[in-house]
């Protein structure tokens, strides 16, 4: 029996040496693209033409001023960003998670339709209904402005539905009936048991509708002319023009500068993903 148990540790240690050994490569996988881009940045064109690097040098501050020399306001596309990104954003949780909660809890008429309705707009691409979009945009005096950028995001689809499926597996009904019987209302229970026990999901859906607006661009470059209002995408389509075009380091330069602040966002948010589903949910 000693011998059998210990082949069976043996074995079990083996498969987590390839189980870790197999996450590393995908981590390392997963990791060098980004890596490559931000490298590239401190590098100089002939040294870029060179080949591949994994090893920064020092043309970082040439890049640099080479990018702002010639027009390129990062901080005015950061600025026109972070307006879009954290606006769409912000309403896209609230108002996605009270209806995934209205959806979950209470039972109406027509509750069948609307969540079907729901899963009929997750089929539906952005693409189809752009033109239509557009003009509709135009006839209402809306074009070169941020509000057809950020209000449509009050409606989500795929984040209500998200919602909805995570908040299935953790809502029990004797969380909202114990604060009734505590004298709160509806809106209370919704935004101070309800949320919080969200968390996990809200962040799950904040970096992805993070990343999805920051890095919209067909949107922005339909509806926006003025280049004071251009996001950080629509700057860095421009490094394509002939200023940039021979100076491979600015335009990694430019294109670091615009995946940083996801990756900081993963990195702050990412802690709350594998949270405790529960935190925060105690009665009120």
């Amino acid at each position: 029996m000693m011998e059998q148990s210990a082949n069976e540790r043996k074995i079990l240690k083996s498969q987590r040496v390839l189980l870790y050994v197999f996450f590393i490569i995908l981590t390392f996988l997963s990791i060098i693209p980004f890596w490559i881009v931000i490298v590239n940045a401190t590098r100089s064109t002939p040294q870029i033409q060179q080949g591949l690097s994994l090893i920064p040098r020092g043309e970082a501050v040439n890049n640099w001023e080479y990018l702002i020399g010639r027009g390129f306001n990062v901080f005015e596309g950061y600025r026109n960003s972070f307006i879009v990104a954290f606006g769409s954003t912000a309403l896209n949780l609230y108002f996605s998670s009270l209806t995934a909660y209205a959806l979950t809890v209470y039972d109406f008429k027509g509750k069948a339709f609307f969540w079907g309705l729901v899963l009929a707009l997750i089929m539906i691409p952005q693409q189809v209904s752009i033109i239509g979009f557009y003009r509709f945009m135009a006839n209402i005096n809306l074009l070169n402005s941020y509000i057809p950028l950020i209000l449509p995001a009050v409606s989500s689809a795929p984040t209500v539905f998200f919602m909805k499926q995570y908040l299935e597996t953790v809502y029990h009904p004797a969380l909202a009936d114990s604060a009734r019987i505590d004298g709160a209302s509806e809106v209370k229970i919704f935004h101070s048991i309800m949320l919080p026990l969200m968390k996990p999901a809200l962040a799950t859906m904040a970096i992805f509708s993070f990343i999805g607006s920051w890095n919209n661009f067909l949107l922005p470059l339909i509806l926006i002319n003025e280049r004071s209002m251009y996001t950080l995408p629509m700057l860095v389509q421009l490094l394509t023009t002939d200023g940039y075009r021979q100076q491979y380091g600015a335009m990694y330069m430019g294109i670091t500068l615009t995946i940083i602040p996801l990756l900081l966002l993963y990195a702050f948010l990412s802690r709350y993903i594998i949270g405790g589903v529960t935190a925060g949910s105690v009665k009120q």
